[in-house]
């Protein structure tokens, strides 16, 4: 049996990468799907992937503006006659010290990660309180809740604060019948690192991964789905880290060493 069978899920930040990976598992899975995005072209091919208009639907998403976070939601009441089910994936990265950091990109980064967490939450809430059951699901990160870097300072914040999210909507939205969990991906190989990363800086995040790899998007889709699927029903206020053990060794060395056979 499908474990997403009747249920419709909106997915913001599905154009490309881990958020096209989680569409794909969920139709598979039998749910219906809107995919928001503010790429239009990469959002429509996905659908078209997907299997079209009967399974899933594209609506152009800005989820830092309340305007757009209500009107994806609207597009799957629209489409699909209900909503079971939101992640929330759309987030920026931008590679910037502190120090050089402008006012205008901090706000930039925390407007798309955090605000827009809050906004499509918030937009949800209200067709999912009516049916009394839902499932959201937030893509935060091990960079700002467990480990940092340089140039990640607004990154690590807005991620953090997702996960402070998490833990509030959860309590307060228990009561509705829903769940409220999120995700904290290590270093996954997508479309967007490959262009965004240089060759060095990819291979020494695989050097600090004990499993001796990236991941996959496919890979952190699978914990996004159990997230959102009745096998989770008495999880909520947490994340699951998927980061294939990046966050356990205490130095580099470590996990040099253990791959050396040593």
């Amino acid at each position: 049996m499908n474990r997403l069978e009747g249920r419709v899920a909106v997915l913001v930040g599905a154009a490309r990468g881990i958020g096209a990976a989680i569409a794909e598992r969920f139709v598979e899975e039998g749910a219906r799907v809107v995919i928001g995005d503010t790429e239009i072209e990469a959002g429509r091919e996905t659908v078209r992937a997907l299997g079209g208009d009967a399974v899933a639907r594209f609506a152009k998403t800005d989820i830092s503006r309340q305007d757009d976070a209500e009107a994806v939601v609207a597009a799957a009441v629209s489409a699909f006659g209900r909503l079971d089910i939101l992640v929330q994936n759309a987030g920026i990265y931008p590679l910037t010290l502190i120090e050089d950091t402008s006012v205008e990109e901090w706000d930039a980064v925390l407007g798309v990660n955090l605000r827009g967490t809050f906004l499509a939450a918030k937009a949800a809430l209200k067709p999912m309180r009516a049916a009394g059951y839902g499932r959201m699901v937030f893509t935060s990160s091990i960079t700002g809740p467990r480990v940092t870097s340089h140039g990640h300072g607004h990154y690590g914040a807005s991620k953090a604060g997702i996960n402070g999210f998490i833990r509030s909507a959860a309590l307060e939205f228990a009561e509705y019948g829903i769940t409220v969990n999120g995700v904290e991906p290590g270093n996954i190989l997508t479309e967007g690192m490959k262009a965004g990363r240089s060759a060095e800086f990819i291979a020494g995040m695989e050097a600090a991964v004990p499993l001796g790899r990236l991941g996959t998007p496919r890979e952190v889709a699978e914990a996004v789905l159990f997230l959102a699927s009745a096998e989770s029903a008495f999880v909520t206020g947490t994340t699951m880290i998927v980061d294939g053990g990046q966050i356990l060794p205490e130095t580099r060395a470590t996990v040099r060493k253990a791959k050396a056979g040593a």
